[in-house]
């Protein structure tokens, strides 16, 4: 297939686009570079950098390039950033997608897969979570996504899209010559990473949670097999959304630990006050689509995605900038 990969210059989008490109689709690159890097686009792919809230500038590349089907990367997803300035995140996010599917429409272009989030269910009170627990965000990035997927629905009703939105939890680790490299970096294995490299300095945000050893606890998935189930949803069954996660989670003390027998030397922090809004638990439920499309996690073991990520950093400190 050929395949318009928006925001794959980004850590997630360029991992996927590299797959796509291992499997044999046609690959095109578009973003807008603001957070993306160029080095990062993988070789193989073309590039077009534009941005999804120039309508025409968008319809343009459609046009151009008359994908088969469009992977979305592309957002603003900072959650702390979204409650100061909700109005960036339901203009980057909601109008551009909206510009993207007006340009899919008028191209006839009738497959989009969408990279959604575990925010958009806020704070459950029951783990593991499914598609079926209520969608409550409490922060503007989360509702965005929501409000995203809520466009997604209507474009299939009316005009017959087929969409697939794919809730990630917490990506992380790096696929070789490619991973994190955020401004700011707000993520909890790579500022773990950098603070051992001695570019930061890592704070445990709470240790009383109602958790086994007091710190929150998350479901941490390799880009690896987020970028495997894109692949898979290509497939004409898929449709609507979709979890990923590995069902079971790990604290922050348990990743920490791992962290520092990856790289055999302890790794030195603070602990803080609890962060206000953060959950004890997010887990995920990914029966559906193993279900469906048969995708199972196959590299998120804590080893296998820390060795990756310290491969990545220790050999990229400054990320895309510049290696030793």
């Amino acid at each position: 297939m050929k395949l318009l990969v928006i925001g794959g210059a980004g850590y997630i989008g360029s991992a996927t686009a590299q797959l796509l490109i291992e499997a044999g689709h046609d690959v095109v690159v578009m973003d807008n570079l603001t957070m993306g890097h160029r080095k990062a686009v993988p070789a193989g792919a073309a590039f077009a950098k534009a941005d999804l809230l120039d309508a025409a500038g968008t319809l343009g590349v459609l046009e151009k390039h008359k994908p088969d089907g469009v992977l979305h990367f592309a957002a603003s997803s900072l959650v702390g950033e979204s409650m100061k300035d909700p109005g960036k995140y339901f203009r980057n996010n909601v109008c551009g997608a909206v510009n993207l599917m007006e340009a899919m429409r008028t191209t006839g272009t009738r497959l989009i897969i969408f990279s959604s989030t575990a925010a958009t269910y806020g704070e459950p009170k029951e783990m593991p979570i499914t598609e079926q627990t209520p969608t409550l965000p409490t922060n503007p990035y989360g509702e965005s996504k929501l409000m995203i997927e809520k466009v997604l629905r209507w474009y299939h009703t009316i005009y017959g899209i087929r969409w697939v939105a794919l809730r990630y939890f917490n990506a992380c680790g790096a696929l070789e010559g490619r991973g994190e490299d955020h401004d700011p970096e707000t993520h909890l294995i790579p500022l773990l990473l950098l603070t051992a490299l001695g570019k930061r300095k890592f704070t445990v945000f709470g240790d009383d949670y109602p958790t086994p050893d007091g710190t929150c606890i998350r479901d941490y998935i390799h880009i690896r097999d987020l970028a495997r189930a894109h692949i898979l949803a290509l497939d004409e069954r898929a449709l609507g959304p979709y979890n990923l996660g590995t069902t079971t989670g790990n604290s922050v003390k348990e990743v920490l630990e791992a962290a520092e027998r990856v790289i055999g030397r302890p790794i030195p922090y603070t602990m803080g006050e609890r962060r206000p809004g953060d959950p004890p638990s997010l887990v995920a439920d990914h029966a559906r689509i193993t279900r469906e499309l048969g995708w199972q996690p196959e590299s998120s073991t804590l080893d296998e995605i820390i060795g990756s990520a310290w491969a990545w950093h220790s050999s990229h400190p400054d990320g895309y900038a510049k290696k030793h």
